[in-house]
C-alpha cells in the first residue's frame, strides 16, 4: 500500500491547515490510520489516531480540542483527513500518515506497517 500525504506549507500561528492522505494498492478499509509528526530535532510522535470504521479517535493531549482526524472509507479508495486549526509554532513538523496493522489505530508506532513521505507544516509566530 502507498500513503500519500499533502497539504503542508506555511501558516501564522492561530491558522488552519487541512492534510490529506490517499491510500492506494491493497484496501485499508479495516485498518486503523493515524498521523504522527516529526519535529526538528526530535523523534517522531503521536498526533491522532481512528478506527477502521471512523467511529473512534484519539488524540494527543497537546493537540487534543485543536486537531480533528477523518476518514473516508469510498469505495476502494481510503482518504485520511487531519484537519488542524488554533495552529502554534511548536506544531511545527514533517506530518506522517500511517497505517495500523489493527482495526484500531492508537499511538503505539510499532503498530504501523504503512507509512506516508511526510509534508512538512511550518507554523510562524
Amino acid at each position: 500500500v502507498q500513503l500519500q500525504a499533502s497539504g503542508g506549507g506555511p501558516v501564522q500561528a492561530g491558522g488552519s491547515l487541512r492534510l490529506s492522505c490517499a491510500a492506494s494498492g491493497r484496501t485499508l478499509s479495516n485498518n486503523g490510520m493515524g498521523w504522527f509528526r516529526q519535529a526538528p530535532g526530535k523523534e517522531r510522535e503521536f498526533v491522532a489516531s481512528i478506527n477502521w470504521r471512523g467511529g473512534s479517535t484519539y488524540y494527543a493531549d497537546s493537540v487534543k480540542g485543536r486537531f480533528t482526524i477523518s476518514r473516508d472509507n469510498a469505495k476502494n479508495t481510503i482518504s485520511l483527513y487531519l484537519q488542524m486549526n488554533s495552529l502554534e509554532p511548536e506544531d511545527t513538523a514533517v506530518y506522517y500518515c500511517a497505517a495500523s496493522r489493527r482495526a484500531y489505530g492508537g499511538s503505539d508506532q510499532s503498530d504501523y506497517n504503512s507509512w506516508g513521505q511526510g509534508t512538512l507544516v511550518t507554523v510562524s509566530s
